[in-house]
């Protein structure tokens, strides 16, 4: 009531009333007339201010919902390492963000193909997707991301994430909506997303501190990462000075290298015995995530963590004529297992833009794909036999701000210490590992604008045999537009 006698004064204020002159001579009808418009007017101009007022409170208490709820490791400054707010329902952030590279090798363009086709467990099984190392010497335009999120209402945030590839083509990176009011610290997200599990898998390629992915991720996860459709559940237990996420995924299993159904063999191949099974209903991927952060001040930030990834059905179809003309057609079929630990460590210096901050980020993958053969095109006699395919990777990488907006990246990666295939009544096959050296040294001109230069050089195995490739990078990278903070 209080309110209303104060909106009533400030409109009384702002629109004086026009009451007809009483030298006029009106009738007591045309003054009850009179009186009625005036108290709709009121009533309406009242009702407009509280809808306005009421959606501008709105707005700003799911702002402040959204940095209380956002997962902020216990250490360093929020606006580095944990999450804003998204944009409103009547105002959503919209970014576009472009990334350019220069391009050059030591193999006339081939170091990119090479790096594709190395030796291991899923040289011959493509995923769905595209691939974001496509590149040929000289200048490209990579893929044009473009950003949408918004709070949509109280109860929910919307995130679209599109990628614009140099030809036109579009692809929905990541279209998924998070929960903003379940209780006891749970948050859901359902839609297509990339997974939690990891350190690097959830970022986009323009939050990468170098040009590429790593070995680790491009072999067993696929350079996209391990990305795909349904359902995520989150729960940040109170536990004291200790941050904890815990998490639990519900996934189709329709995009990765190690959990991919719905293979079909090639039309010009003759029907043998045997054959792939149908695609099984969803979900046929689950994975299952753990990150612990103790609290070691303002200016330190540690998180360690591990995961779990699980294909109930994988298929891939083996076809090499295009290598060699004699060679037969297979198909496997079974189930799938990877998991991975992770540990990063940042410093935030007191430096200005950056200067002194460092950051240290390590990951260990493991693949194994328990399958058998469902189709031979030339040996009926091998269906059924047991085909057993283990690899596993790692990286280590370190950035430094070595001046203000400028910083050095240094990495370390390898895929294949593990790298081998367990064949039930034939040969095992093993594989040698292939192992790169990375350097990267970034300028930030804002921090909406960046350059980097980059170079590499490879040891990389195909068929047994060693191949020295050196890589050289020269990117450039602008983003239009509001876009939030990045997660640690």
């Amino acid at each position: 009531m209080f309110k209303r006698t104060l909106l009533a004064a400030a409109l009384a204020c702002a629109f004086p009333l026009g009451f007809p002159s009483p030298a006029l001579a009106v009738s007591d009808a045309d003054l009850a007339a009179e009186v009625a418009k005036i108290r709709a007017e009121f009533d309406q101009k009242l009702k407009d201010i509280q809808t306005a007022y009421e959606a501008r409170l709105k707005e700003v208490e799911s702002r402040q919902q959204a940095v209380a709820a956002a997962p902020a490791a216990p250490a360093a400054r929020q606006d580095k390492l944990g999450q804003v707010g998204s944009g409103s329902s009547f105002n959503p952030q919209i970014s576009v963000i472009f990334d350019g590279v220069y391009y050059n090798d030591n193999k006339k363009g081939g170091g990119v193909e090479a790096m594709e086709h190395i030796d291991g467990i899923n040289h011959s099984h493509d995923h769905e997707g595209h691939d974001h190392a496509e590149l040929e010497r000289g200048f490209n335009l990579r893929e044009t991301e473009i950003v949408m999120s918004a709070t949509v209402s109280p109860y929910f945030d919307a995130t679209l994430n599109l990628a614009v590839d140099s030809g036109g083509g579009v692809e929905i990176e990541e279209a998924y909506f998070d929960t903003r009011a379940l209780p006891a610290g749970l948050k859901l997200r359902g839609g297509r997303f990339l997974s939690g599990v990891g350190y690097l898998n959830s970022q986009h390629p323009h939050s990468w501190d170098f040009v590429d992915q790593n070995l680790a991720y491009r072999t067993l996860l696929g350079d996209h990462g391990l990305k795909d459709t349904g359902v995520q559940l989150g729960w940040t237990p109170k536990t004291g000075s200790v941050y904890t996420l815990l998490g639990v995924e519900l996934l189709q299993g329709n995009e990765q290298v190690f959990a991919s159904a719905g293979e079909e063999i090639p039309d010009d191949v003759l029907p043998g015995v045997g054959g792939l099974k149908p695609k099984y209903a969803g979900p046929r991927l689950i994975t299952a995530f753990a990150k612990f952060a103790p609290d070691l001040g303002d200016d330190h930030a540690l998180r360690l963590g591990g995961w779990v990834a699980h294909g109930r059905q994988h298929q891939e179809v083996h076809d090499h004529r295009d290598e060699n003309p004699l060679a037969k057609v297979n198909g496997l079929q079974g189930d799938s297992t990877l998991w991975g630990l992770e540990a990063v460590y940042k410093f935030d210096a007191p430096g200005a833009y950056g200067e002194g901050d460092l950051t240290l980020a390590a990951e260990y993958l493991w693949q194994r794909k328990d399958l058998e053969v469902a189709f031979h095109e030339d040996d009926p006699a091998a269906i059924g036999l047991g085909r057993k395919f283990t690899q596993d990777g790692a990286y280590l990488h370190a950035v430094y701000g070595f001046a203000p907006n400028w910083q050095a990246g240094l990495r370390y990666d390898i895929t294949g210490m593990t790298s081998k295939v367990e064949r039930e009544g034939a040969a095992d096959v093993g594989y040698e590992a292939s192992d790169r050296w990375t350097l990267a040294v970034t300028r930030r001109l804002t921090e909406f604008s960046l350059l980097r230069l980059q170079a590499s050089s490879a040891n990389l195995y195909k068929d047994g045999d060693k191949d020295r490739v050196n890589q050289f990078f020269l990117q450039y990278q602008h983003s239009l537009g509001a876009h939030g903070a990045h997660a640690f």
